[in-house]
C-alpha cells in the first residue's frame, strides 16, 4: 500500500484530535514525529519482547513518574510509516491502525503499561 506523506500526516492529526480536550493539555511536552522505519535493533527488541510489529514508540517519562523539572526534554512519540503501511490493505484499515497506535503511545505517556492496554484492547 502506498500513501502520500500528506495523507499519512492527516491520519495522525485525526488520531490526535480524538484525544479529549481535558487530556490534550498534558501533551504539551510531547513531540509526535513520523519516521519511515524503526532502527533495526529497536524493532528486534520490541518484537522479541512482545511478539508485535513495531508501529510506534513512546520515549519519555510517563506523567505518573515525572517530577516537575521544567528543564526536562520533551517526550517523543514516533510513528513508523513503513510497518503501518505494510500491515494495512486499505485506507480505512490504515486509519484504524494509526488511531490505535497513537492512542496506545499516548496511553504510555499517561503511565498506562502494556498489560493494561492489552486488557483494554489497545495492544
Amino acid at each position: 500500500m502506498d500513501v502520500p506523506d500528506e495523507v499519512f500526516k492527516e491520519l495522525v492529526a485525526e488520531a490526535l484530535a480524538l484525544i479529549p480536550m481535558e487530556f490534550r493539555d498534558y501533551l504539551d511536552n510531547v513531540e509526535v514525529v513520523i519516521e519511515e522505519e524503526p532502527l533495526p535493533e529497536v524493532a528486534r527488541a520490541v518484537q522479541l519482547r512482545s511478539g508485535h510489529i513495531l508501529f510506534g514508540l513512546y520515549i519519555g517519562i510517563p506523567l505518573t513518574e515525572r517530577t516537575h523539572d521544567p528543564a526536562a526534554f520533551p517526550d517523543r512519540i514516533t510513528l513508523y510509516k513503513g510497518p503501518l503501511l505494510a500491515h494495512c490493505d486499505d485506507l480505512e484499515q490504515l486509519r484504524y491502525q494509526v488511531i490505535t497506535t497513537v492512542l496506545h503511545e499516548v496511553a504510555h505517556h499517561f503511565g498506562i503499561g502494556e498489560a493494561r492496554l492489552a486488557e483494554l484492547g489497545w495492544a
